[in-house]
């Protein structure tokens, strides 16, 4: 080879050799970016192993900080309850009565199982139940959500606990909003970056009880055991959705997800509802491009396998596979297999147009394929619910018997200004607004921002022009929970009980309001009220005396009153009740069976065992026809009439109230009244509704009282006091 030849090969040779030197260097320092973004494991360096020395004990703190809170949680739910009741000292029918309507019908089953000679009987016994709804036999875990009851007596069965069966059953559920107090901790210190805002947050969930829980004065209901886990779901979800976690973190919070989200739908009849918006606001973050398909996909398959899963052991339990968020997450699951990512180019019109299509397509097929599988399945189990919401919002009276039950209990209705009330004096309120607002608008504006400059992966984001654009970039955990809560507040706004969802987000976002580090960063250097070489150590310590500043003015301002609150001790008190029920089991047969208000009966079956017609759980279509009809005994019917249908249902004993009987006029929402308008009769004092016609036959309850005649030859007078008064069905 020629020497020329030779010095053109070495010259190309050396270029190569520079140009993989050069990409060499390029990717290197792509890989050192990214590196940055990750905890160095380097303990060579003394700053190094000071700053993890510092970063070890922040984290110890703040775990110790989290289980003080959380104890102070449980013990003082634990003290309200007990200064309010007495509940160690009274007597065992006395602690059952104070489980108001349905509590008390979910405890009895765990009071059954307690007391069967074995587990595996009582669970028989639950799957064949005849005195839930006499004289039907009935399924109870196929139709009711009892497997905490199960889980609960397996444990005070197989461990040896110096306490009885009712404390156990009431300390376990305290001990469970330890681990909401858990779970909202962990969500705020996720999200915020610092274990003080998440102190502060359980700080306002615990001074905002009334308005956050009910705990201390319902503790079967099953918003107590589900929502601990939606909250630890919560905080899980926040560290899945987060860009650069690791691959081991990201599969453990994955894990924790599909086991609460399990958990909170095996727990609360009302999971189809809660997961219908969590995937929502799962299905909203993808479209708008925030969070990648391959992430909302997996934790769809958690809610559709969690409530699958409850729907196979609720021995196919249809309302479930009817639901409208089962069908909502298999139409997003094939919408994202299909449409892949959501595609950064084109105009901001493209681009609207493009999410308002999707929505509109995935909305129009859950009905769609709703109706399909309620058709194909034969569900009407959920139509009431239907129609409630349909009336609620026309505003129309109804005649509707079931709608009129929901729709005159205050906790089916809107939300009510006190509750605003009560958040913006206790402070929560005044920061959560303003905090959220932010948020949305800066999530509007990265939206449009990326719609109208067609952001690339390789386009800097770190300018002032892109602030708010690598703020979500960041933290897309954020903006799903954004999303969420307002769906949440949504739901609270329609429906005062479903305030218990949206209140913790209230408690979250304005402590993460308060102490978030880059979003204080973001608002300073929008405002340009900070100076651009402020460091990050300094906008800590900003953010970290703020949060210290607030968690003490919040707590010197509050404090007084829960401690006054905490003086008062108050006892048990409703010897009427307590009369009835000793009266029921000393005089009559463990065979005969009662008929009354729904929400006496369950007491009826808890503390005497004894078989009921009828209860306040009311998710079963032919369940609510029978109320309608036994409700006849406060309507004004023949006394011939209501024999006949008590007959009918084996019914032996009525329980009638003079609350109910005598309750003064509430502008047709008493129960007589509902009775009377859906027997398409004009009630005593309600005359708005047109096509009523006025009966001349007086009101049964009132009637029988008198024993007449006509009355004393179907129902004999066998029990009175100042409340209650019993009839035998001859």
């Amino acid at each position: 080879m020629s020497a020329k030849h030779k010095k053109r090969l070495n010259a190309v040779t050396s270029a190569r050799v520079s140009l993989l030197d050069k990409s060499s260097t390029i990717s290197e320092g792509k890989i050192s970016k990214m590196k940055s973004l990750q905890p160095t494991a380097t303990t060579n360096n003394p700053e190094m192993n000071n700053g993890s020395f510092f970063s070890i004990l922040n984290v110890v703190l703040g775990l110790a900080a989290m289980v003080s809170i959380s104890y102070v949680n449980v013990t003082y739910t634990y003290q309200i309850h007990e200064n309010t009741l007495w509940f160690t000292n009274i007597k065992e029918v006395e602690r059952e009565i104070s489980f108001r309507t349905e509590s008390g019908l979910y405890y009895s089953y765990y009071k059954q199982l307690v007391d069967s000679p074995s587990l595996w009987q009582g669970i028989r016994d639950l799957t064949e139940d005849k005195l839930t709804e006499h004289p039907d036999t009935v399924n109870i875990l196929a139709r009711m959500n009892i497997y905490q009851e199960v889980i609960l007596a397996f444990i005070y069965r197989n461990i040896n606990f110096q306490m009885e069966p009712i404390m156990f059953y009431i300390n376990f559920v305290f001990y469970l909003q330890g681990l909401l107090i858990v779970g909202i901790y962990l969500l705020t210190w996720f999200l915020s970056n610092s274990w003080l805002a998440g102190l502060l947050a359980s700080i306002f969930y615990i001074f905002n009880k009334n308005d956050t829980n009910r705990v201390s004065s319902a503790i079967p209901l099953r918003e107590c055991f589900s929502l601990p886990f939606l909250w630890v779901q919560a905080a899980a979800l926040t560290i899945y959705f987060k860009p650069a976690v690791s691959r081991w973190l990201e599969r453990l919070s994955l894990t924790a997800v599909a086991f609460s989200t399990f958990f909170f739908c095996l727990f609360w009849q009302f999971n189809q509802f809660i997961m219908m918006l969590q995937a929502f606001a799962l299905f909203g973050v993808w479209v708008l491009g925030l969070i990648p398909a391959s992430k909302i996909k997996k934790v769809m398959l958690c809610q559709l396998c969690s409530l699958l899963l409850v729907c196979l052991l609720q021995f196919g339990n249809k309302m479930i596979l009817g639901s409208l968020a089962v069908s909502f997450i298999i139409v997003s699951l094939t919408l994202l297999s299909v449409f892949k990512s959501p595609s950064e180019s084109g105009s901001v019109f493209f681009n609207l147009l493009r999410v308002v299509g999707l929505s509109f397509i995935s909305l129009s097929l859950m009905f769609l394929l709703s109706s399909v599988l309620k058709v194909l399945f034969q569900i009407d189990a959920d139509e009431h619910i239907f129609t409630f919401l349909s009336d609620k919002f026309t505003q129309r009276d109804t005649k509707n018997f079931d709608s009129r039950i929901y729709l005159c209990l205050q906790i089916f209705g809107f939300i009510t200004y006190d509750v605003f009330e009560r958040l913006t004096e206790n402070f929560v309120l005044p920061v959560y607004v303003p905090t959220h607002l932010i948020l949305l608008l800066i999530l509007v504006y990265t939206v449009l921002h990326r719609w109208r400059s067609q952001v690339k992966d390789n386009k800097q984001t770190d300018n002032k022009e892109n602030v708010s654009e690598y703020y979500f970039e960041k933290h897309p955990d954020i903006a799903f929970h954004i999303v969420l809560a307002v769906f949440f507040g949504a739901l609270a706004i329609i429906t005062l009980r479903m305030k218990y969802f949206w209140t913790p987000y209230v408690c979250v976002f304005a402590a993460l309001g308060v102490g978030n580090e880059d979003l204080w960063s973001f608002v300073l250097r929008l405002t340009k009220a900070s100076n651009k070489h402020m460091g990050v150590s300094q906008v800590t310590l900003v953010r970290s005396a703020l949060l210290v500043l607030t968690i003490a003015v919040v707590t010197g301002k509050l404090l007084p009153g829960v401690m006054k609150e905490l003086e008062g001790k108050y006892e048990f008190w409703d010897p009427d009740t307590v009369e009835l029920m000793e009266w029921i089991v000393k005089n009559t047969k463990p065979t005969d069976s009662f008929t009354g208000s729904m929400q006496l009966l369950a007491g009826v079956k808890l503390c005497t065992l004894r078989p009921i017609t009828n209860h306040p759980h009311y998710e079963d279509k032919y369940l609510r026809q029978k109320t309608k009809q036994l409700y006849q005994i406060y309507g004004k019917q023949p006394p011939e009439h209501v024999h006949n249908i008590l007959k009918k249902y084996n019914s032996n004993y009525i329980i009638l109230e003079d609350s109910i009987c005598r309750a003064p006029s509430r502008e047709g929402c008493r129960t007589p009244d509902i009775v009377d308008i859906d027997n398409g009769v004009m009630p005593d004092d309600y005359f708005k509704i047109p096509d009523l016609i006025v009966s001349k036959i007086p009101r049964f309850c009132e009637m029988v009282r008198h024993q007449t005649q006509e009355y004393a030859k179907f129902f004999k007078a066998v029990f009175q006091n100042k409340t209650f008064r019993i009839y035998k069905v001859l």
